[in-house]
């Protein structure tokens, strides 16, 4: 499952829909194939700028589109929000997938890589925080104590 966190699109794939996509943006009405097709290889970009604008093509696609294919729109938005490292929110789209099709597998998998780099990352965010403020303790002890000499020698 993993493995679709790391896929990269092909160079040539999004040149492709891109092309078609604003070829047909220029004709004044995107399909709904072509504004799919063009997110789901941004989310799959290497690039976070290119997955923050195919996540927001899946979010129009998802709210002002058929219904038909949300199931697709929310499992991208999941994928490229996870990507992000924007956890909690990937794991809102997971969830609102699941209870539409509890026995998803693909939606079970990623929310348990989610979750599990979610916590990871709350981890060493606690951890980062508590060696900053050892460090700042240890400032503020070598200050005093510098005061301390600089009072003594007076």
């Amino acid at each position: 499952m993993e493995h679709i966190l790391d896929e990269t699109v092909p160079a040539e794939d999004l040149k492709r829909f891109e092309q078609k996509y604003h070829e047909e943006l220029q004709h004044g009405k995107v399909s709904s194939t072509s504004q799919f097709e063009y997110s789901w290889c941004l989310v799959r970009s290497r690039y976070p700028a290119d997955i923050r604008k195919g996540i927001i093509l899946l979010e129009d696609l998802f709210q002002n589109r058929d219904e038909t294919n949300k199931r697709d729109y929310l499992y991208y938005l999941a994928v490229g929000n996870t990507k992000l490292k924007e956890y909690a929110t990937a794991l809102k789209y997971i969830r609102a997938l699941l209870q539409v099709e509890p026995g998803n597998r693909q939606a079970q998998e990623l929310e348990v890589i989610a979750s599990k780099r979610l916590e990871k990352d709350g981890m060493v965010g606690m951890a980062v925080a508590g060696g900053a403020a050892v460090a700042f303790g240890g400032l503020v002890g070598l200050g005093m104590l510098a005061a301390g000499r600089n009072r003594v020698k007076k």
